[in-house]
């Protein structure tokens, strides 16, 4: 069955939602739980369900997400197994950037007709989660499905953000709305016990598709809609045989700052939702770094990642990712410090300190609480961030401010003794 498939990963658009983490990097590319990339969720997801051929489309800001994925993911030479990057590109055929998910694939259609296979694997680049893309094509197989679409129930808190879906009794999908206000009662569907228990009784889809490749020929190139979700999908179910593939697990979609920042620091907590410590643990670049060093730092909930330098006074319930520096008597709180791409020498930092200026990391004698610090910032002594009232959302220049969640800019600097 493996060799029938070949897996498409959706790189998104310019990640508005996510910015300032967007602003200079794709979405795939930005930092997860200390030392991964968005994009390593669905490509290990793949990997461990034994789909080797992987496209990953993008368009924004690709430089570091090629890089990620050129030093990441090596395979054997006498294999036909790839991850490779399709970014948009100018052909006579077409002049313009992608224009949605659907028009993404419609115009890399071309790359994927030199391989042979059956079916086509398409999955976002901003959602955490743990699923067997294996048992899920099996169900399409034998469901003789044209289209499946992986679903999860939801609350009906949840409804308005989500394409809500209605299956009968074979789980065929009969109807389709984008994301409903209100008078979506009557959308419920057959769940199980357990979901039904916790109240969650409407199918969201959850970005993740299977396709006949004749499907998805017929489909693409017969019209020239821009998405799946808003039009391919909905006009599909009227037309093919489209099959919900219900899924009871962990699943996030971490397109937005505070859902993003909810998600990394729920990695936390003692017994996590999403855990990384299972044996289809996560792919990432494989790092010569150093372990990290840890000195007089009460440590509390907190994930600490390779080649870190810490003499922080306290640690809770944070993420600290790779190179991170933090000063003595600081304390950190819900916070999410995504570490450098590189160490200072000993003499820039001789040279900051005769200067006066913040060497790169964080200070000594700082207070921290519900940040997200991006990479390589430079944040003084005696800084302190989100320790009053709750700010007002907007863009400050260096940091940003998101229900609450200060977010300190990549390469920023925060002198001496900042209050935020």
């Amino acid at each position: 069955m493996n060799s029938k498939v070949i897996s498409i990963v959706l790189g998104g658009g310019q990640g508005t939602r996510l910015y300032p983490l967007t602003a200079t990097r794709s979405k795939p590319a930005v930092p997860v739980a200390g030392k991964y990339r968005l994009v390593d969720i669905p490509i290990s997801n793949c990997l461990h369900s034994g789909f080797e051929r992987i496209f990953v489309l993008t368009q924004f800001n690709s430089a570091s997400l090629n890089k990620h994925i050129k030093n990441t993911y090596h395979f054997s030479s006498f294999s036909d197994s790839f991850v490779d990057i399709l970014a948009a590109e100018q052909t006579p055929s077409n002049v313009g950037w992608f224009q949605g998910t659907a028009d993404a694939v419609r115009q890399s259609l071309h790359h994927l007709s030199v391989h042979e296979f059956e079916y086509v694997l398409i999955l976002s680049g901003d959602q955490l989660y743990q699923l067997d893309f294996k048992h899920m094509v099996e169900e399409h197989i034998k469901s003789k499905a044209e289209i499946s679409i992986a679903t999860i129930p939801v609350h009906a808190n949840d409804v308005p953000s989500f394409g809500i879906l209605k299956t009968n009794e074979e789980s065929l999908i009969t109807d389709f709305i984008e994301k409903p206000k209100s008078g979506f009662e009557s959308w419920a569907s057959e769940v199980s016990e357990e979901m039904a228990a916790k109240g969650r009784f409407y199918l969201a889809s959850m970005g993740i598709y299977i396709f006949n490749r004749q499907t998805l020929y017929d489909l693409l190139q017969g019209n020239e809609h821009p998405d799946f979700g808003k039009e391919i999908i909905p006009q599909s179910i009227q037309t093919n045989r489209v099959v919900s593939y219900q899924y009871e697990g962990y699943w996030e979609d971490i397109g937005t700052i505070p859902s993003f920042f909810e998600s990394n620091l729920g990695l936390t907590d003692d017994i996590p939702a999403f855990n990384l410590f299972d044996k289809k643990h996560i792919f990432t670049r494989a790092r010569m770094l150093p372990p990290s060093k840890v000195s007089g730092t009460l440590l509390e909930c907190s994930i600490i990642s390779d080649g870190c330098i810490i003499n922080a006074k306290l640690i809770k319930r944070s993420i600290i990712g790779i190179r991170t520096r933090i000063g003595a008597n600081t304390e950190i709180e819900n916070c999410y410090i995504m570490g450098g791409d590189n160490y200072q020498t000993l003499e820039q930092i001789e040279q900051s300190k005769a200067d006066n200026t913040p060497i790169m990391g964080i200070g000594d004698r700082c207070k921290i609480k519900n940040a997200i610090i991006d990479k390589n910032a430079f944040i003084g002594n005696d800084v302190c961030i989100n320790c009053g009232e709750k700010l007002e959302d907007g863009d400050y220049g260096a940091y940003t401010v998101q229900g609450g969640i200060v977010v300190v800019k990549k390469r920023a600097v925060i002198p001496h003794g900042t209050i935020i």
